[in-house]
């Protein structure tokens, strides 16, 4: 079966850290670019980071830049996005995207004291 499964989110307070997990089956991870986006109630879903297909090349939004890093292991069929410093702006649910291919479910982030 051709899947993303999201892992890691939940309720963090301001200034904590989190490590989100995209785990990918059914299809050649390692050939695909992989992004994570994340979507806040009542916004449109936006790009926060990017990783190309052998994990050597990263670009991130502005907004979460030197707080948001996002890597892979092709080896595990598994990309990750650690997330420090929350910010209650931070608050969305987060999805990962193999690029041209399928969408994850999502995972919930809560940023609140």
């Amino acid at each position: 079966q051709v899947q993303l499964v999201e892992s890691g989110g939940g309720l963090v307070q301001p200034g904590g850290s989190l490590r989100l997990s995209c785990a990918a089956s059914g299809f050649r991870f390692s050939y695909y670019a992989m992004r994570w986006y994340r979507q806040a109630p009542g916004k449109e879903r936006e790009l926060v980071a990017s990783i190309n297909n052998s994990g050597g090349s990263t670009n991130y939004a502005e907004s979460v830049k030197g707080r948001f890093t996002i890597s892979r292991d092709n080896a595990k069929n598994t990309m990750y996005l650690q997330i420090n410093n929350l910010i209650p702006e931070d608050t969305a649910v987060y999805y990962c995207f193999a690029v041209g291919l399928l969408w994850g479910q999502g995972t919930q982030v809560t940023v609140s004291s």
